[in-house]
């Protein structure tokens, strides 16, 4: 599809623009070497990304206390999930369930991304000012503190972003400002302030937030803006993820292989974070992995911008669509266009989810196991359906068989472990 003109004339944008809900299983993904080469991205940055989270394992440690028995490692159990897997059907292989809703620092996926760009923002400004510790817990030092003081960390937020970022800023003494939609929660909001966060809401949609946060920083060069559409650096912290459920399969004893295949679930808002795993995992299991990204019915940006070959040029308000959902951090009406053109031959389907099944999944996933995660979090338990469901995909892609008995599926649990009891409960009636 070339132009716009052609979005009512389309069955499958008719059924999004219904918010009905929806998968499509992408003709253009690619062999993984193929798909790895197309993107212009290299394992060099998640190399990087790896050694500076190691170098400030140390201070992050000691400012989070959650994370002292891991030696400062910010990372989430991987966990078997056999009474929810029953209650969603799979019949054939496995179902884990990657628990970052307990991620340390800011209970969501966003702990890994917004933590890293903000320690490399930070060991740029120590570097430059001739304060760069060989012990990095002197990033916890009256000298340093000093330094970080005179500089801001901006960000524009659906929410959890906002979290990691004002948390992590504020632990390092530099000051934040997160510009936020009004959609996002009360308790988010709440929580950054008593941290000393500047709050700014916007009565728009998440994209104006990120505009006028970029373009507050803009005009002061003591001013990093973490940029959510195009930041590499984040891109390359939640890439660090790949390497890190590698270790946690091996570990279990799980295989990963062509013939025993990896699905994974990934809730997404604007892209940043699903794209960042989803590359992480294609350098860990090249063909054997396949990433499906789950968008609330709401809000299909990224499935809308890959379908459609637009990607950033086009917004599901063009579909009518508001993106209020109970799913606010996948509250995004345009997607990146970073992670939509780089990763176009990496990412193998995308489906959507109805606020009223979020809010059952929620209940049916504390139910079977225990777990009290967010709305957004929960999309990711579909993934099962949609794969059963896609019978041309699978023919396609020669996922049928012994393969799908020997088959592996993590649904990615993104957020959840920080919110207030109160909401928690709101969740459950």
């Amino acid at each position: 599809m070339a132009n716009h003109s052609k979005l009512h004339d389309d069955p499958f944008l008719t059924r999004l623009a219904a918010q009905e809900p929806s998968a499509w299983f992408n003709p253009a993904v690619t062999i993984s070497a193929a798909g790895l080469s197309a993107s212009g991205l290299s394992r060099s940055i998640v190399d990087d990304a790896a050694a500076r989270l190691d170098r400030f394992a140390p201070w992050i440690a000691q400012a989070f206390p959650e994370t002292s028995a891991a030696r400062g490692v910010i990372e989430s159990p991987l966990d078997a999930a056999p009474d929810m897997q029953r209650e969603l059907g799979l019949a054939a292989g496995t179902l884990l369930l990657k628990r970052d809703d307990i991620l340390p620092v800011s209970g969501s996926i966003k702990a890994r991304g917004g933590v890293h760009e903000v320690l490399e923002y930070a060991e740029s400004l120590a570097a430059e000012a001739g304060l760069l510790p060989t012990d990095y817990r002197e990033f916890g030092s009256a000298p340093v503190r000093r330094l970080m003081a005179q500089h801001r960390v901006v960000v524009g937020s659906t929410g959890n972003l906002g979290l990691s970022i004002g948390i992590t800023s504020a632990a390092l003494g530099l000051q934040a400002t997160v510009h936020m939609s009004t959609h996002a929660q009360a308790w988010k909001k709440e929580l950054l302030r008593g941290l000393g966060v500047e709050v700014v809401e916007h009565s728009t949609d998440y994209t104006a937030a990120v505009d006028a946060g970029r373009q507050a920083a803009q005009t002061d060069p003591t001013t990093h803006f973490v940029d959510d559409e195009h930041s590499v650096s984040l891109f390359a912290g939640y890439a660090v993820a790949g390497r890190r459920v590698a270790r946690q399969l091996r570990d279990q004893g799980i295989t990963v292989a062509v013939d025993h295949p990896l699905f994974v679930y990934l809730p997404c808002g604007i892209g940043g974070a699903p794209g960042g795993v989803a590359y992480g995992l294609a350098l860990e299991f090249g063909d054997a992995v396949h990433c499906i990204f789950a968008e609330p019915t709401a809000a299909p940006a990224m499935m809308l911008g890959a379908y459609t070959g637009l990607h950033d040029r086009i917004s599901v308000s063009e579909l009518g669509l508001d993106t209020r959902t109970v799913a606010d951090g996948l509250a995004v009406g345009r997607p990146s266009g970073f992670v939509g053109r780089r990763m176009q031959g990496l990412i193998d389907g995308y489906y959507t989810v109805t606020d009223q099944h979020m809010k059952n999944q929620v209940k049916l996933l504390y139910a079977t196991e225990g777990i009290l995660a967010e709305p957004s979090a929960v999309a990711s338990l579909d993934g099962p359906h949609w794969i059963s469901a896609a019978t041309e995909y699978m023919d396609r892609k020669n996922l049928t068989g012994q393969k799908l008995k020997n088959a592996t599926h993590i649904a990615w649990l993104t957020g959840g472990g920080m919110v207030p009891a109160e909401v928690q409960r709101s969740y459950l009636s």
